[in-house]
């Protein structure tokens, strides 16, 4: 990719200006085109040295090309970052890229504040953050305490719900004790340790699972029994309840399965009622009547009358159509004859002037298999490099693309 060379050439270049100079963006893509010029393109001429607040003649600022889009986008994504600022790079910017990470981070250390390992806890069921804290202690907040402001110091509140997301997450009510405890500046309060047992005590009595098939049955021993045979290890079963089997089965296989160890099981519905299960009755299922032949072809309908007439129309004008002579070919074969040959600046103006009258035009057209042929058509539409026409010789509407016509002619009017 060439996104890293564009964003380590554009900072050299701000590197290289005094400090605090903001350059003209066009400017600095004026001297990356001189520098590295593209394969192909008009040599650029020297431009000068970015200058701050520079402006440059030719109007509007360029950037058609991938790399000017690139060094543009740098422009944008260092201003967001901080690299550089109200248009010039920002001093921890230029020791980076001078002196290296270590120069950077010096000069950045006194601009911003060491990360704190400890909270004030308040008797109002809140922590008060003095400062940024350190990526454990506040990913550990995040869960235990709801953020309730921002700013220069971060205000955390403890809620029912909060606690109860850190026990969902593993915890434990000793170990948010202990949490607590260990990094707090002030005692824990009353009100705070009440509010982490009460939550505590009553989280997970309510249980939720999922299970596709449940076996009951009001003699607990049968259930042992089934339990203990090493035949229903698949069945995934599990004891909800004294007389009531969970399974990870569906029931039909859970109903086979039982019956092939012995036991004769019997499905119920949602309400608890049996579900009686009749055996299909065997019969030959019932013929189709043959689909009736017709005697001959079908009739043919006005449109595919008025579609067939459409097509003799537009082949006889492709085959009798003529070209126009013109000055540059005195003999115009026709359909027959050689491909019309124009510059691509003369195609372009003929069928954008036949779009615009409704006129029909003959082209030269090689496909992409290099095939050549002639065609009859009528532009409807150009643009994006297409022309967009009725095709006599088809009679369909076609898009042909503007690089592979190789010219155009005038039909030749009628006498």
């Amino acid at each position: 990719s060439a996104a890293p060379d564009v964003r380590r050439r554009v900072l050299a270049l701000f590197a290289g200006l005094p400090p605090g100079t903001a350059p003209d963006p066009e400017t600095l893509l004026r001297r990356l085109r001189w520098e590295r010029p593209l394969r192909g393109g008009p040599a650029p001429a020297a431009p000068a040295a970015p200058s701050p607040g520079g402006t440059t003649s030719g109007g509007g600022a360029e950037g058609t090309d991938l790399r000017s889009r690139l060094a543009l986008w740098t422009l944008n994504e260092a201003e967001l970052l901080g690299i550089t600022g109200r248009g010039a790079l920002s001093a921890q910017a230029r020791a980076l890229l001078e002196e290296g990470e270590r120069a950077a981070a010096a000069f950045l250390a006194p601009l911003l504040p060491e990360p704190l390992d400890h909270v004030l806890l308040q008797a109002d069921l809140t922590a008060v953050a003095p400062g940024p804290l350190e990526r454990p202690l506040a990913d550990m907040l995040s869960v235990l305490a709801d953020v309730e402001s921002k700013g220069g110091a971060t205000v955390y509140r403890f809620t029912p719900g909060s606690v109860r997301r850190a026990l969902d997450a593993g915890r434990a009510a000793t170990d948010l004790h202990a949490f607590l405890a260990a990094h707090s500046r002030t005692p824990v309060p009353q009100p705070l340790s009440y509010l982490i047992d009460d939550v505590a005590r009553r989280h997970g009595h309510l249980r939720i699972g999922a299970a596709s098939a449940y076996v009951r049955c009001d003699d607990e021993a049968v259930l042992n029994e089934i339990l203990a045979d090493r035949r229903s290890t698949g069945l995934r079963l599990r004891r909800l309840a004294p007389t009531v089997l969970a399974s990870q089965s569906d029931p039909g296989p859970l109903l086979e399965a039982l019956r092939d160890m012995g036991y004769a099981p019997a499905a119920e519905s949602a309400d608890g009622d049996v579900l009686i299960t009749r055996a299909g009755a065997r019969r030959t299922p019932p013929r189709t009547p043959p689909v009736p032949v017709p005697e001959g072809p079908p009739v043919p309908d006005d449109t595919l009358l008025g579609a067939a007439v459409r097509a003799i129309r537009a082949g006889d004008t492709a085959a009798t159509v003529a070209r126009k002579e013109t000055p540059d070919s005195p003999s115009s074969p026709g359909p027959s004859g050689a491909l019309p040959r124009t510059t691509p600046a003369e195609t372009l103006a003929t069928v954008q002037a036949a779009a615009m009258t409704g006129a029909s035009v003959w082209i030269g057209y090689v496909n992409a298999d290099g095939a050549a042929s002639q065609r009859v058509i009528a532009p409807v539409r150009v643009e994006g490099g297409f022309v967009t026409a009725y095709d006599h010789t088809a009679d369909e509407i076609r898009t042909y693309p503007l690089h592979r016509i190789t010219g155009v002619a005038e039909l030749a009017e009628e006498a």
